[in-house]
């Protein structure tokens, strides 16, 4: 027998037309029904924007439970996964099918949503009333869906969290192939009655932060149809580079931490085997591995059919821009179609820190993309950065191409105080540091014109015109060590004063203030209002601005660290995170290689000192410009700055350890 959803009511179509007219003017007055009555679009009027005609209040909410296909915790039946829907109660009356947005996470039940940690609410009997975040409270009205997925083994949901496999991709997924018609679901966990997905058009927008859009890239990466878009914000693309950096530990925990730190009580109880399999197969070695490859969404780009709108701070230190750089690239390689929002931030959604413009510019986005509007989103520059906190820039195209510049280093005058240019160093020369896992990048920058032990340092001159990096780069270094291990850091620095958000404080850059602001409507269970917030700044003396790790064991075999041979050279290329950044005229550009970086990635077994070869170490930077752009930089007078450099600020200092998601640092 099929069955609309919990809680909703079967409606008659024939007796629900004669009366759509009269209630609609009833429920949003004359103006407001006659535009909810009107065809979305047609030839001679194309609608530009949606507008908030139907009622928040009266919306239909109801929660069915998804089949995914799988049996995750091998109780010898398929999983389901709990989906919670609010949807506008007068489409249903008319018969018009609408769009969905969802939102599929693990947390909506263990740690919140958004900056003011939002979980689900349920009546007494067990009917969703609250739903995190404004999606609900702004596109509701607006006569779209929002669909808020528990993903298998979390809240409500069967099955196991297997952080980033196929039980995660597939919780969603399989909510899309039902609003398709190609799934089955329930009307409860256990029942037989099965719902149908009557009242959609079957096109679907994935939103989410951090977790939440991992998940839509994954989903993304199966080609499902029906999925026409995403909005992953600060996201994982490959669940490998989450944990290590080119076999280098990240954090001290594996993904088995995370499964059980979101998992519902009851799915801990019954998960250990693949608990089990997740520590199996993340060995804390930095090997790659099976289950690595099955969470690498961006081998998979090339099936990606939805367009892709992407998020990410540039600070961020949890899911560091390394995610984002190799997903738009692969993105870009399979020609899929793409906008990109580039903050000063941390690992911040971009409501918290560019409220009004996200809201409309998303508004605009879902309208193209899940409606069929032609208002021209999808022909305006592609990127927007953050140049100062709360200052925007806009590119065309991002990052701009003919960009790829080669700078080496070169000694100076003192030990570990070199040059950074484009002639080669002198075959022979070399600069010698030993790892001090007690230190890390700001302590490295701060002393960049001291000879100090933990460290080589290599700057430009001051530069006589701004300098403009943007993309990816790679560090290419040739070390010798003195023990069986080593980790290496490289680090690009401006080298001079500013003011900056401070991403390394609570908030990440933020501050959250005592007003609120409303975005959609609200009822009594599940508000629209938000507190406000405000750039969280900070004065430096200089900006790390991109950031790379690895371990030098992996130099022979990627994916497999071996024992390094003390005496023996070893040539690895770094990858850096992408990275928007000016350097402007007066400052110093200054390229970094240390071993351990404090809090940013674990020591190794050992401590060793390692010597560069400085004739076989290169950095290939994305110079707009290219070196041309070098050239003129560095030749000519440069502005004086006006502060004398021991007066200078220190940079945004890390102050503790960053745990893995969902644990932002507030």
């Amino acid at each position: 027998m099929e069955i609309r959803g919990r809680n909703a009511r079967r409606w008659s179509a024939t007796p629900v037309l004669a009366l759509t007219a009269a209630l609609l003017v009833s429920l949003l007055g004359p103006a407001d029904a006659r535009a909810a009555q009107t065809a979305p679009a047609g030839p001679e009027r194309p609608a530009r924007e949606s507008g908030a005609v139907y009622s928040y209040e009266d919306a239909i909410r109801e929660s069915v439970w998804v089949d995914t296909g799988i049996d995750g915790d091998e109780d010898g039946r398929t999983d389901r996964v709990a989906v919670d829907i609010v949807r506008p109660r007068e489409a249903a009356l008319a018969g018009r099918d609408i769009p969905v947005i969802m939102d599929a996470s693990p947390y909506y039940s263990c740690c919140g949503r958004g900056n003011e940690n939002q979980k689900k609410t349920y009546d007494a009997d067990g009917d969703p009333l609250g739903f995190p975040l404004y999606y609900d409270n702004y596109f509701v009205p607006r006569g779209y869906a929002f669909v808020a997925v528990d993903l298998a083994g979390t809240n409500r949901s069967d099955g196991c969290v297997d952080v980033g496999g196929r039980s995660d991709v597939q919780s969603a997924k399989a909510v899309i192939d039902w609003l398709n018609g190609r799934a089955r679901a329930y009307g409860s966990r256990t029942g037989t009655q099965g719902v149908r997905a009557d009242w959609t058009t079957g096109a679907t927008g994935m939103i989410g932060k951090s977790y939440d859009g991992t998940v839509a890239n994954g989903v993304a990466a199966t080609g499902v149809e029906g999925l026409r878009t995403i909005v992953p914000i600060g996201a994982i693309s490959s669940w490998y580079d989450y944990y290590f950096a080119q076999g280098a530990p990240l954090y001290d925990s594996g993904p088995d931490w995370l499964s059980d730190y979101v998992e519902s009580p009851e799915a801990r109880s019954r998960c250990r085997a693949v608990q089990r399999r997740l520590v199996e197969g993340a060995p804390r070695t930095g090997d790659w591995t099976g289950l690595w490859t099955e969470r690498d969404h961006v081998k998979d780009a090339r099936s990606v059919r939805a367009s892709v709108f992407a998020v990410h701070g540039m600070q961020d230190l949890n899911v560091r821009t390394k995610h984002l750089g190799q997903w738009w690239d692969a993105l870009a390689s399979a020609g899929v179609e793409r906008k990109i929002w580039l903050s000063q931030t941390g690992h911040v959604d971009p409501f918290d820190f560019r409220r009004a413009e996200w809201v409309t510019t998303l508004h605009r986005w879902f309208d193209h993309y899940l409606l069929g509007y032609d208002n021209g989103v999808d022909r305006e520059p592609m990127a927007d950065v953050e140049r100062a906190p709360g200052r925007w820039s806009t590119d065309r195209v991002w990052p701009p191409s003919g960009t790829a510049t080669t700078l080496r280093p070169g000694t100076g005058d003192v030990p570990g105080v070199g040059t950074l240019g484009t002639a080669p160093a002198r075959p022979g020369a070399t600069e010698t540091f030993t790892d001090d896992p007690r230190q890390g990048e700001t302590d490295w920058a701060t002393d960049i014109d001291r000879p100090t032990p933990a460290k080589a340092g290599f700057t430009t001159r001051p530069l006589s015109r701004d300098l403009r990096l943007s993309g990816s780069a790679t560090v290419t270094v040739t070390a010798t060590p003195s023990t069986t291990s080593a980790h290496l850091s490289a680090v690009l620095v401006d080298l001079g004063p500013d003011t900056i958000r401070d991403y390394g404080a609570a908030g990440e850059g933020i501050t959250t203030l005592t007003e609120r602001t409303c975005w959609g409507a609200s009822t009594a269970s599940d508000s629209s209002c938000y507190r406000e917030t405000a750039p969280r700044t900070a004065d430096v003396g200089h900006t790390v601005f991109s950031r790379g790790w690895a371990d030098l064991g992996t130099a022979g075999s990627p994916g497999r660290g071996r024992p390094l041979t003390p005496g023996t050279p070893y040539t690895l290329t770094i990858r850096l995170a992408a990275s928007d950044h000016v350097v402007p005229a007066g400052h110093r550009l200054a390229l970094i290689i240390g071993g351990t970086d404090r809090n940013l990635i674990d020591p190794p077994s050992t401590t060793p000192t390692l010597a560069l070869d400085l004739a076989r170490t290169a950095a290939r930077l994305p110079l707009v410009g290219g070196p041309d752009a070098l050239a003129r930089a560095t030749t000519g007078p440069a502005p004086s700055l006006g502060t004398a450099p021991e007066s200078r600020p220190s940079g945004v200092v890390v102050p503790h350890r960053i745990p893995p998601i969902p644990g932002d640092r507030t």
